[in-house]
């Protein structure tokens, strides 16, 4: 028996990816709202006739599909007349790592809840929301055409029965790649170790992003045929650092690279390719995780569940859906423990001797984003967690931690509806008062952080007909792009000065007939000239993901007081102190999660030889 949600109206957003890549413009299908109907299709006659109607349900095998993170997804369900008796996904697109592929995620959590329970109404997993909507709006269908009611059944809500107090060597706060990184080496080194995450499930931004690390001098690089070295990786990144990058840091993680890399492969993280990931980034030393590449996100997972894997083989102890709210000190200032809540409200203490932060930055904090708000309105636009928020920072903080506000972050501008500012479009890009700013034809967080420092909140992709980009030749085929006849008519519609778009149009023109960019640089052959009967604008909007900054850590991942002294036992590592690691821009895809990772395991061994 079968029947089909109707994809009705359902909304695709344009969000922005983060982490291990840049970002990239992902389309992202909704929930479907609570109005939308379910269309039956017929029954085979077959499972009719076997049917009874005398119980609280018609016995039989009944399907159900609903839109879900990634397509569609499928459940089949069997019903005796009084019972829920299997439930099985059968179909699905979803993001290894967050919709599946753990003992911890919904698609083999839920359905054997479910029967469990025998009632639909149960909890969702905190980060893998949609998948677990999906599931509940897929299993509530195949109820209604067994002729029972979702709205009869009990609700169901996990409990949160970890100890009120617990002892450990060693505990970690946030399981993410730093903090994972971190678990497994501690207990490598015989430390008894807890992880504390905030979700239900591990991964942080990590899984989210593309599964990108960066490396040099490794064996992928050799079998296509890249000679690169940690030397010219470090020159590369020193490249930007604006007098913000601390050398001693960059040094060893670009040193330590390719053993980083092998490292995460003898996990299980299994390395596609190597790739630019723009082609103006040579030598290629951008490492794709398996189903990875180019400006895509979602394939994280491929380095998070190994990792999380590997911790629980160690025996490591995960507590999940708990926050880390307070670090517990010592009379002499040092490290004892972390106090922490559930997300049903009960306080857990963690007695240790060392803790590590590795929490994520604070790209979903409004407070925290505040500053970038004259080119960043909004921090809605970021696919990082939502638990994202800063805490790991306020507890360090608390017990005399420094804290270092950066100016810069992971920044893309991107069009929402036809993707142009994610891959190499090049034609003239404009700042929101119409002047231009940059190279177009760079990597697209240098655009973004050349029309961040130009405190533009949007910026605009000038075209005309014979573009040669495909992405633009979509774009201005669509309704919500600005046109006009001319460009003092185009700046009017955009609230620009048309004297500035103007004069800013034909001095690009000037540069494209004299085949020389004369005042940014860019490459003879991407000066394309404006030329044709209409103009075009499609609106480019700023997103956010990597936030830099933070905590202040050393060559041993010691967390640093405001008089630049380790605090004794307490350890950082990932997002949470990406102080001296970054300038103010992000110089290439890989960056977050290879330093998360290699600096995780520092935090690691030394917290598990911790005194």
């Amino acid at each position: 028996m079968k029947r089909k949600y109707l994809a009705g109206l359902v909304a695709v957003s344009m969000v922005v990816s983060m982490t291990a890549c840049g970002q990239k413009a992902e389309e992202t299908t909704a929930a479907p709202a609570a109005t939308e109907t379910a269309a039956a299709t017929e029954s085979p006659a077959e499972e009719t006739s076997q049917a009874e109607e005398t119980g609280s349900f018609t016995a039989g095998t009944y399907t159900g599909t609903t839109p879900a993170m990634k397509g569609e997804l499928t459940v089949e369900v069997t019903f005796d007349e009084n019972s829920i008796k299997d439930v099985v996904v059968k179909e699905h697109q979803e993001t290894y790592g967050i919709g599946y592929g753990m003992d911890t995620t919904p698609i083999e959590v839920m359905p054997a809840k479910m029967v469990e329970h025998q009632s639909v109404n149960i909890d969702s997993i905190t980060g893998a929301t949609i998948t677990s909507m999906a599931i509940k709006r897929a299993v509530t269908d195949c109820i209604e055409q067994a002729g029972g009611s979702a709205d009869t059944m009990a609700e169901v809500h996990d409990s949160q029965d970890y100890e009120e107090t617990m002892d450990a060597d060693v505990v970690v706060v946030g399981g993410g790649a730093a903090g994972l990184s971190a678990a497994i080496t501690a207990a490598e080194a015989g430390a008894d170790v807890v992880l504390i995450e905030k979700q239900g499930i591990t991964g942080g931004s990590t899984t989210r992003s593309g599964g990108k690390v960066l490396a040099a001098g490794t064996e992928w690089q050799t079998k296509q045929d890249f000679e690169d070295s940690p030397q010219q990786m470090y020159d590369y990144l020193m490249s930007f650092s604006k007098g913000l990058i601390d050398e001693k840091l960059l040094k060893n993680f670009c040193d330590a690279s390719a053993e980083n890399m092998a490292w995460l492969e003898g996990l299980g993280m299994k390395v596609k390719d190597v790739e630019p990931i723009h082609s103006s980034l040579t030598p290629w030393r951008v490492h794709n995780s398996e189903g990875g590449g180019g400006q895509t996100s979602g394939h994280g997972g491929q380095i998070i569940v190994p990792l999380t894997e590997r911790a629980s083989e160690l025996g490591v102890r995960f507590v999940y859906n708990t926050s880390g709210k307070e670090l517990i000190t010592g009379d002499d200032g040092s490290m004892a423990g972390v106090k922490a809540e559930t997300a049903d409200g009960k306080t857990i203490t963690v007695n240790s001797k060392a803790v590590i932060l590795a929490t994520g930055g604070y790209a979903s904090s409004e407070e925290m984003m505040a500053r970038f708000k004259d080119f960043l309105p909004s921090n809605k636009n970021t696919t990082v967690p939502a638990g994202n928020i800063g805490e790991g920072l306020l507890m360090a903080e608390a017990v005399g931690a420094k804290n270092f506000e950066s100016d810069g972050l992971q920044l893309v501008y991107v069009s929402y509806t036809c993707g142009v500012g994610i891959n190499e479009e090049s034609g003239l890009i404009v700042s929101a008062a119409g002047e231009r700013v940059v190279n177009e034809w760079s990597y697209q967080s240098h655009v973004a952080a050349a029309l961040a420092e130009a405190k533009s909140p949007m910026g605009y992709y000038i075209a005309t007909s014979n573009d040669p980009n495909p992405t633009v030749q979509y774009g201005i085929t669509l309704d919500s792009t600005v046109k006009a006849a001319t460009v003092e008519e185009l700046a009017g519609q955009l609230d620009m000065d048309p004297a500035v778009l103007k004069a800013t149009v034909d001095r690009y023109n000037e540069l494209c007939v004299k085949g020389e960019d004369e005042d940014f640089g860019k490459p003879a052959e991407y000066m394309v000239p404006l030329e044709g009967d209409t103009y075009y604008a499609i609106a480019m909007n700023p997103g956010s993901s990597v936030t830099f900054g933070g905590l202040s850590i050393n060559e041993e991942s010691q967390v640093l007081d405001t008089e630049d002294k380790p605090i004794k036992g307490l350890y950082a590592a990932g997002e949470v102190a990406f102080t001296g690691l970054f300038g103010t821009e992000y110089p290439c895809c890989g960056m977050a999660i290879g330093s998360a990772v290699y600096f995780g395991k520092i935090a690691g061994a030394n917290a598990a030889a911790q005194e």
